[in-house]
C-alpha cells in the first residue's frame, strides 16, 4: 500500500523504507552515524558535506555512505634528512598500510613501532546494520597521522576517481594514492587507465601518488600528467618477492622530478633496505608487516631497514670490482 509519509531508497545497495522529509544529515543520524564522519553520494553525485542538512531525500534515491577503514611523535633518525611530497614534509620514509591485521589495535601498535607518519586507508561502505562497530579512526588518529586514501580494488579509472572524490569529501584530504588494477590474478596496474585517471584527478585539484609498473617511460608520463609521486612495484602486491628489477627502479629514480617510492612486493627488512639503497625516497608496505608472525616486531625492523638503507645511499657505496683488492697494503709485507 502506498504511504505518502514513507519513501523507498537504496542505501549501500540495500532497499530501505524511511520517513519522507528527511535530509541526508537526518538520514545519517537515523542510521546511527554522525554526519561529520561520513561522506554521501546521491545518484552517483558526491554531496558536499556542508549541504547534507539541506539536501532532502527523494523516493527512489540511490545513496552510498562511506567512511575510512583499514585495508607518533618520534625523534627522526637523521635530523636533516626529511623528504617532501606536494609541499608536505615528513621525517619517516616508511609508509604503511592498514589492511590484513587481526584487529585495529594490532594495526595501531605496528604503526607506532614503524615510526611511519603516513598510512594508506581504503574507502569502504559504512556498516549500516551496525553503526557502533569500531572504526579505524578510533585507533589511528587522523590528526596525528597523515591518512592517504587509496583506490585499492579499483579496476577502472572511473571507479578510482569516484572513490577518491568520496574520500576527499569524507576527510578533506587531497593527497591520495591512485592504483588502477588490470586484472585480479597479478594485481598489476592497468597503465592506460592509470594515466587517464591521473590526468582527471590532477585537473580536479587532487595530488595523486601513483602506483605503476617499473617502467621509466611510463613513470615519466605519469609525472607529466600530474602525479606528485611515482610508486613503482617491486614485485606483485602481497607476494613478498622483493625487488625484482633493480635496474629499472634505479632508472626511474634517476629520471624523476618527483619522489619515487617502491610500492608492493617487499617481504622482509633487506628488501626495504635495497629500495632505499637504490635512491628511492621511501617504501610503502602492508602485507610484509601485517602477515609477519609478530607484526609489531617486524614493523620495528622495517623502520630500521629503511633508515639504514637511506644512510647507505647517502654515504655512497664503494665501487664494484671484478677482482679482489686487499684491505691492507702489500708494500712492507714481511
Amino acid at each position: 500500500m502506498h504511504n505518502d509519509n514513507i519513501v523507498s531508497i537504496h542505501v549501500n545497495g540495500e532497499l530501505r523504507h524511511v520517513p519522507a522529509g528527511l535530509s541526508l544529515a537526518g538520514l545519517a543520524a537515523l542510521l546511527g552515524f554522525a554526519p561529520e564522519k561520513v561522506a554521501v553520494e546521491r545518484n552517483l553525485a558526491v554531496v558536499p558535506r556542508s549541504t547534507l542538512g539541506q539536501v532532502m531525500i527523494e523516493d527512489g534515491d540511490a545513496l552510498e555512505i562511506v567512511h575510512f577503514v583499514g585495508g607518533g611523535d618520534h625523534a627522526p633518525a637523521i635530523a636533516d634528512d626529511s623528504w617532501t611530497v606536494a609541499g608536505r614534509t615528513f621525517r619517516s620514509r616508511l609508509i604503511v598500510g592498514t589492511g590484513k591485521y587481526k584487529d585495529f589495535a594490532q594495526n595501531a601498535a605496528a604503526l607506532e613501532a614503524s615510526g611511519a607518519e603516513i598510512v594508506t586507508v581504503a574507502v569502504r561502505r559504512v556498516n549500516v546494520s551496525d553503526p557502533k562497530a569500531p572504526m579505524l579512526t578510533d585507533f589511528i588518529d587522523p590528526k596525528k597521522f597523515t591518512y592517504l586514501p587509496n583506490t585499492a580494488g579499483c579496476f577502472t579509472g572511473d571507479d578510482a576517481v569516484r572513490t577518491l572524490r568520496l574520500a576527499r569529501e569524507a576527510g578533506g584530504w587531497d593527497l591520495v594514492k591512485l592504483e588502477v588494477l588490470g586484472e585480479a590474478r597479478t594485481l598489476y596496474p592497468d597503465m592506460v587507465e592509470t594515466l587517464r585517471a591521473t590526468e582527471i584527478l590532477a585537473k580536479e585539484g587532487f595530488l595523486p601518488m601513483v602506483y605503476c609498473v617499473d617502467d621509466p617511460i611510463a613513470a615519466k608520463r605519469l609525472e607529466n600528467a600530474g602525479a606528485v609521486a611515482i610508486m613503482p612495484l617491486g614485485a606483485p602486491i602481497g607476494s613478498g618477492l622483493g625487488i625484482q628489477n633493480r635496474v629499472t627502479i634505479r632508472l626511474i629514480v634517476e629520471g624523476a622530478g618527483v619522489p619515487v617510492l617502491v610500492d608492493a612486493g617487499v617481504g622482509t627488512a633487506s628488501d626495504a633496505s635495497v629500495a632505499m639503497e637504490l635512491g628511492c625516497d621511501g617504501v610503502l608496505m602492508n602485507t610484509a608487516i601485517a602477515e609477519a608472525k609478530d607484526p609489531v616486531m617486524m614493523a620495528a625492523a622495517m623502520k630500521l631497514a629503511v633508515e639504514s638503507g637511506r644512510l647507505a645511499y647517502r654515504s655512497g657505496r664503494m665501487g664494484i670490482r671484478r677482482y679482489a683488492d686487499p684491505s691492507s697494503p702489500l708494500a712492507g709485507l714481511i
